[in-house]
């Protein structure tokens, strides 16, 4: 007995993989640090938590629209208006059970079996088993640590042909925290004015975790508007992963096409989230922006200490809460017990049975000489992994 060939070709979440590795491993005593979720440690913020009780008391518990309560579609309209200052309506937008659920929704209703999508690596862990499940032909871009892991124009350009549908684009960045600026968006919008057939998929769950930065929208270019999907949520930037709310903005035809697949597939998201992240939407930002500060003190922190482990090479993230150093300087040395590390799945092994503390190797985001250190994690924590981390990393001949 056998699954289908679909889910035999699809790989598990790495991250979700080594997340339940760490929970064994604490099960049978061990004390190990894990630096691996990309989840706020904050609670959802007061007023959001009451506008869910509220919506229950009222009796708010029927099925929801498919594509979303009317109110809330406003508010994500309101929303890049008031932030972005672009005119668009409530049936530009789609509320979808998390934004990884409204990716996959563009993807499967744009994108053809053999058609090319362009994604760069390092990318978030489930783009390319998405872009499987599409049976879409995955050009995998490779992009550099001095570049601040982002792809040249002129690499861009030569990696789209005649038969590329889509780019996806992370701004800022899983693994990396890397940030596109306004200008490197114009240009990308400029070369995809000469290639029509192309869609630009914007990943945008980050954008209010940012450092100094200035956040541009892929929304905000016009030019190639009618052929750019944005795709945000509530998840990081409100505290509610578990809520599981994210949304989709782009072209009336395509938000149509969306509803028509998601119709199929769980209808609509839970209708108290919906009330819940309403009041994300149009409440204050001050405890998303006291969350940032904190997220900001804690990267600063931590840019200090991997800088001061010999062999490791980092970027200074300005936005998300990742970082995503270069461990081949630690390649060909021994371990205390007397293994030889080739490769980062072998330097993450070792960390986590040998140094107790886990991170996230970087072939799950595309790349072999990388890992990812997730910050959003108490200094209490960061402290302990860190500490855990330069040991092991020290005790490598």
């Amino acid at each position: 007995m056998q699954g289908s060939n679909r889910i035999n070709v699809l790989e598990e979440s790495e991250t979700l993989a080594i997340t339940k590795q760490v929970r064994a491993l604490r099960a049978q005593g061990h004390d190990i640090v894990g630096l691996t979720l990309g989840e706020p440690d904050f609670d959802t913020p007061d007023h959001i938590r009451e506008a869910a009780k509220a919506a229950i008391d009222e009796g708010f518990t029927h099925y929801p629209p498919v594509a979303g309560i009317p109110a809330l579609r406003q508010a994500i309209a309101d929303k890049y208006q008031r932030q972005y200052g672009v005119s668009i309506g409530p049936k530009n937008t789609m509320v979808s059970t998390g934004a990884k659920q409204s990716l996959l929704n563009v993807i499967k209703v744009l994108v053809n079996p053999r058609d090319e999508v362009i994604i760069c690596s390092p990318f978030w862990v489930s783009y390319r088993q998405m872009l499987k499940m599409a049976e879409a032909e995955v050009i995998d871009l490779q992009t550099q640590l001095e570049n601040d892991y982002k792809p040249s124009i002129v690499a861009l350009r030569q990696a789209i042909t005649p038969r590329t549908k889509m780019l996806v684009l992370n701004s800022p960045s899983n693994p990396t925290g890397s940030m596109y600026s306004r200008a490197e968006l114009q240009a990308l919008a400029d070369l995809l004015i000469e290639h029509p057939q192309v869609y630009l998929l914007s990943d945008e769950i980050y954008e209010h975790i940012t450092y100094g930065e200035e956040m541009v929208s892929m929304i905000e270019f016009p030019e190639i508007r009618d052929r750019t999907i944005v795709v945000n949520g509530v998840s990081k930037g409100f505290a509610m992963t578990g809520w599981r709310i994210g949304y989709a903005v782009a072209a009336e035809w395509i938000i149509q096409l969306c509803d028509k697949y998601q119709g199929q597939v769980t209808s609509g998201a839970s209708s108290i989230s919906q009330r819940a992240a309403l009041a994300a939407l149009n409440g204050p930002l001050a405890p998303t922006e006291r969350m940032r500060d904190e997220f900001r003190r804690r990267r600063d922190w931590m840019a200090q200490e991997l800088q001061a482990i010999p062999g490791l090479k980092s970027n200074h993230p300005p936005g998300a809460f990742y970082f995503y150093p270069d461990f081949s300087g630690f390649f060909g040395k021994t371990t205390p017990t007397g293994t030889t590390i080739t490769t980062i799945v072998q330097l993450c092994k070792y960390l986590l049975f040998e140094g107790n503390v886990a991170i996230i190797p970087g072939t799950a985001f595309g790349t072999d000489n990388h890992a990812r250190i997730s910050y959003a994690y108490s200094m209490e924590i960061l402290e302990a992994g860190i500490q855990n981390l330069r040991t092991a990393l020290l005790a490598l001949r």
